[in-house]
């Protein structure tokens, strides 16, 4: 099979959530995580290989393509069936002579009112794109047609992809007068009784490399797609939106990959609901474990985080910060109607919000996370990650003394050190905790051979960070908010890929922009400065220091 054309790509940091940090240094906001994977199961996955399931848009029938015998040539087009969305798939059935060929029949495609049946058919080399039909989904499928020259051409034609309206019709080509080595296209029609017109090159989505595996979301505003540019790696999914379908589609931005690891997986729909991605494996590498077969069927959910504010649960603050940017095109809590979101902060965003309200919130940017609520000891435990941190000194642990529980009392000769966690340099974080006490020069966060992360700058205790960039004309960034004055305050740092921005008590306290922020490997310091230098050991009380790969609003 030569229809999984394209080179590996370079790898650069990529996230399960949050804002990912892109290689040309842009920077998006995406409140969402991949979920687990979940292999769709025997008998729909076979022993050999089973590729991109199509899911009708009631969860019902799950149409792909396989190599399993009983088929009429090399690939065919099989369906497997279940009574409801919570039963397990039933045996698959092969779609028979009138749709399958002797050749490669793939990449199928069933339309939102389940009538029409989208295909790739050819060889190798080639491809053409076809479509089945029946009156109503309880008849069997009709003979499948060419599509014709008015939206094939001579090149490869694969990968069809229709909105839910079923009037425009998405797909890869490598025909000529594209941007790259195969690219998205689409072809419109007014009504479905209509002809498809000519089709038109997506130039401001496709690039000079490889941009295949096209899907939208349920309203059609999002397209997802993998590609071969430089800036992802393989498998990682890349997103577009418009605001309307009259609106062009926005410069895409990467968003991950949506089943972790290395091993390469081709992405081939998306649930009605906006809350499911179907993929398969890449059969020309490696299965993924736990599969069945040379190439298995999965899904993989994708979960808003409403978290905004980095507290661990869905609240107030998080409320806040939505009713803030109400009506905007806010990212950081676009997560309505799906967790890919649509543009504009509204009303489905308070309906995803308010489905979690008051709820503990599984964040997986969360990367560690010290509770402080230990009660003896000289370990101070990780319950996000693996980084548990080691007490230097006589550990004073304060079990009714913190905000959140418990907390750690420091005595101006005791830190916690860490072997590590994160590169500044690598991309967006964020780094919130409660203090309380403290003297002006003491610091909070910080990490060996880098910078101090937070800390209560010189002369009058104020809020800052020397976390900064490695050019000359950098700076320190401190607030004018106090935060010595013996009361319990909520400090944070956030860097979003381009923004410094400190935060005491929930509020904005300072902010500016760095082109980036010096790189440091070494090891972090909760209550001391980054070389241990007398005068940088906290006295005062430290609660619950949590650590996010993404630019939190506390």
């Amino acid at each position: 099979m030569k229809w999984f054309d394209g080179p590996a790509m370079r790898p650069v940091l990529v996230v399960s959530a949050g804002i990912i940090l892109l290689g040309g240094g842009a920077h998006v906001k995406a409140d969402f995580r991949f979920g687990t994977p979940v292999n769709l199961g025997s008998p729909s996955n076979s022993g050999y290989a089973d590729l991109m399931p199509s899911v009708s848009s009631d969860g019902l029938e799950v149409y792909f393509w396989s190599n399993r015998p009983g088929g009429f040539g090399e690939w065919d087009l099989w369906v497997s069936t279940r009574t409801t969305s919570e039963d397990e798939w039933l045996p698959a059935t092969n779609l028979g002579p009138e749709v399958n060929s002797a050749g490669i029949d793939a990449m199928p495609c069933v339309s939102a009112d389940g009538l029409e049946l989208f295909f790739s058919r050819g060889s190798e080399s080639t491809g053409e794109l076809m479509v089945a039909r029946r009156n109503a989904k309880t008849e069997p499928w009709g003979r499948a047609d060419n599509l014709g020259p008015g939206v094939n051409s001579p090149a490869r034609d694969d990968m069809p992809r229709l909105t839910s309206d079923a009037l425009e019709l998405y797909f890869i080509s490598t025909r000529s007068g594209g941007c790259g080595l195969s690219d998205i296209w689409v072809a419109t029609r007014p009504t479905m009784a209509d002809d498809w017109g000519p089709p038109v090159n997506l130039s401001m989505v496709n690039s000079g490399g490889h941009d295949q595996w096209v899907n939208l979301s349920p309203n059609s505003l999002t397209l997802l797609f993998q590609s071969g540019r430089p800036g992802g790696e393989y498998g990682g999914l890349y997103m577009s939106r418009r605001k309307s379908r009259n609106d062009p589609w926005t410069a895409p931005v990467y968003l991950g990959l949506p089943m972790g690891g290395s091993v390469y997986t081709l992405l081939s729909g998306i649930s009605a609901d906006g809350g499911m991605l179907y993929l398969s494996d890449h059969i020309n590498y490696a299965p993924r474990t736990g599969g069945l077969g040379g190439a298995d069927m999965w899904q993989v959910p994708v979960v808003p985080i409403v978290d905004f504010d980095g507290d661990g649960k869905a609240g107030m603050q998080d409320l806040l910060r939505l009713i803030d940017s109400w009506g905007q095109d806010d990212p950081v809590v676009d997560v309505g109607p799906t967790a890919f979101g649509d543009g504009v902060v509204d009303g489905s965003d308070l309906e995803v919000l308010m489905g979690y309200w008051e709820e503990e919130v599984d964040d997986p940017t969360l990367v560690a996370h010290w509770a402080m609520d230990e009660t003896e000891g000289t370990t101070a435990y990780d319950s996000a990650g693996l980084n548990d941190a080691a007490v230097i000194g006589a550990p004073s642990w304060q079990a009714a003394g913190g905000v959140v529980d418990g907390a750690l009392e420091f005595d101006g000769t005791t830190c916690v050190t860490i072997a590590f966690v994160l590169n500044p340099a690598d991309g967006p974080f964020s780094v919130c905790a409660w203090v309380k006490g403290g003297e002006p020069g003491q610091v909070i966060f910080s990490q060996q051979g880098g910078a101090n992360w937070v800390m209560a700058s010189l002369p009058d205790g104020m809020l800052g960070t020397e976390l900064k960039s490695a050019g000359r004309q950098s700076s320190v960034l401190t607030s004018e908010t106090v935060i010595t004055d013996g009361n319990w305050h909520r400090i944070a740092f956030s860097w979003d890929g381009a923004n410094r921005v400190l935060y005491v008590d929930d509020m904005e306290v300072a902010r500016d922009t760095q082109s980036s922020l010096a790189g440091s490997t070494g090891g972090l310091h909760i209550g001391a400065g980054n070389t241990l230098a007398s005068g940088t050991f906290w006295s005062g009380l430290i609660d619950d220091v949590r650590i996010y790969d993404r630019a939190v609003w506390p």
